[in-house]
Order: C-alpha cells, then structure tokens, then sequence
C-alpha cells in the first residue's frame, strides 16, 4: 500500500471579518484557532480549500 501525501496547515491570519465560504473551507481542513497546525491528506478537495483560502494559511509537506 502507498503511503499518502500530506501537508501540515497552520492559520497564521485571523478569520474574523472573512467571507463566509473562506471560513468554512478553513473550518472543513480542521482548523479552529490561530496558529493550530494540523495534518491533512493531500488530496484535489483539500488543495481546492487551501488554495481559496491560501492568503490566510502556511502550507507544508510533511
């Protein structure tokens, strides 16, 4: 079995005052605080909410 690709998520910009389908799709990776860092799979879904909402994240892969 092959091992996943992941990518560690850290929010590093304050979601307050952001629309609303940006704060769900950061509130779908997992995240729920400022600077929490968390592991997701690396998959098209995840890249589709990273990269709407790359402004406010730091991304890297693990």
């Amino acid at each position: 079995m092959a091992k996943s690709k992941q990518l560690k998520v850290k929010l590093v910009k304050s979601m307050i005052g952001r629309k609303k389908n940006h704060i769900a799709s950061v509130r779908g990776l997992g995240i729920r605080r400022m600077h929490q860092e968390v592991v997701v799979i690396d998959t098209p879904e995840n890249r589709g909410m990273i990269n709407q909402v790359q402004y406010m994240v730091e991304v890297e892969e693990v």
